[in-house]
């Protein structure tokens, strides 16, 4: 096999073996997010750094608790976005090349934090959260792994958006000139 058989392999597989890091990252997360509910009551607070903490608390919304105090709808509502969402970068990674390594960890990233909260919310009701950020003139919402997740991977997305995307169209378009 040559050296361009085997970069023709590498380029048109699909990207589904990255479901690696999306079980990695929703492992982290559930363990996280179960030591947390063993470890900590309801708002107490460990003290990691002057301005980090562990912080046990509970969203019953998205993002922000956005919707939180909505009734109950909005867990059916969010399952349902995470699901559509979920389908939607399981398909995107099926069609991805395997050496799209980028889209595909964010893809990854992506789905094992919408996973992560669907499963909190099917069992409890609500999302765990406990990273807690208080620069003191600041406090960020309490977060945990799985939103962590969704958003390196909404950031990678960006990324490639603004600086990669372009450049591939022309890579592609000078290669399909050339043939």
């Amino acid at each position: 096999m040559t050296q361009q058989d085997t970069s023709e392999i590498n380029s048109t597989g699909s990207g589904l073996p990255w479901l690696w890091l999306t079980i990695i990252v929703l492992v982290i997360d559930q363990l996280t997010k179960y030591l947390t509910i063993q470890k900590l009551d309801l708002y107490e607070s460990y003290e990691i750094l002057s301005f980090f903490n562990f912080t046990y608390a509970r969203n019953y919304g998205a993002a922000f608790s956005f919707l939180g105090d909505a009734g109950g709808w909005q867990k059916y509502f969010f399952t349902g976005i995470a699901v559509v969402v979920s389908s939607y970068l399981l398909y995107s990674m099926k069609k991805a090349a395997a050496s799209q390594r980028w889209m595909n960890s964010a893809y990854a990233l992506i789905l094992s934090g919408a996973v992560g909260n669907v499963v909190d919310r099917l069992l409890f009701g609500y999302v765990i959260d406990f990273l807690d950020f208080d620069l003191g003139f600041y406090r960020w919402p309490t977060f945990n792994i799985a939103d962590s997740a969704i958003f390196i991977g909404a950031m990678m997305i960006i990324i490639d958006a603004l600086f990669w995307a372009e450049k591939r169209e022309k890579t592609k378009e000078l290669t399909n000139d050339n043939e």
